[in-house]
């Protein structure tokens, strides 16, 4: 039995490495291909953010697999989490919605950190350089050097006009 655990220590222990080097591995691939294309560091760090929590993901998976989780308990956790993030995507001032609302600022719209925007309100535009698009806010400089956050539900639902920098 003591046998049985020191060669699942060791598998886990080379998953991990394997995961390691993976990730390794593409962070350089993305290094080349923003010089070779010309890419802005900000969508490869983004990019890189992704992949990551992919490959440590799959490391967990895997992991949890040789340590004898059964397939219908993760089936289970996995259907919880997919069912979370589909009530995420409906609910309209939650934190869930702020999450799902980066997500989808990180892959799909047309501004990127560096960029300059002004938000368009009824009173008040606010107008700022994006300076990080993170899980639950945006945070923007104003003209008067002002840190100002907004949440990433907000930035989807309300009118943006933007000028690439």
């Amino acid at each position: 039995m003591e046998f049985l655990n020191h060669f699942k220590i060791l598998e886990s222990i080379i998953v991990l490495i394997l995961g390691f080097f993976i990730r390794l591995l593409i962070t350089n691939s993305l290094k080349k291909i923003q010089l070779k294309f010309g890419f802005q560091q900000a969508r490869i760090i983004v990019t890189n953010k992704i992949v990551s929590i992919l490959i440590y993901t799959t490391v967990i998976v895997v992991i949890a697999f040789i340590w004898g989780v059964d397939e219908k308990q993760l089936l289970i956790y996995i259907s919880s989490f997919l069912t979370i993030l589909g009530i995420a995507f409906f609910a309209q001032w939650s934190i869930l919605s702020n999450i799902t609302a980066g997500l989808i600022l990180f892959i799909n719209y047309p501004v990127k950190i560096g960029d300059t925007i002004t938000v368009l309100e009824k009173d008040n535009n606010i107008t700022g350089k994006i300076l990080d698009i993170g899980v639950f806010f945006i945070t923007l400089r104003t003209p008067e050097s002002e840190l100002i956050t907004i949440p990433n539900s907000v930035i989807l639902q309300k009118n943006i006009r933007f000028k690439d920098q």
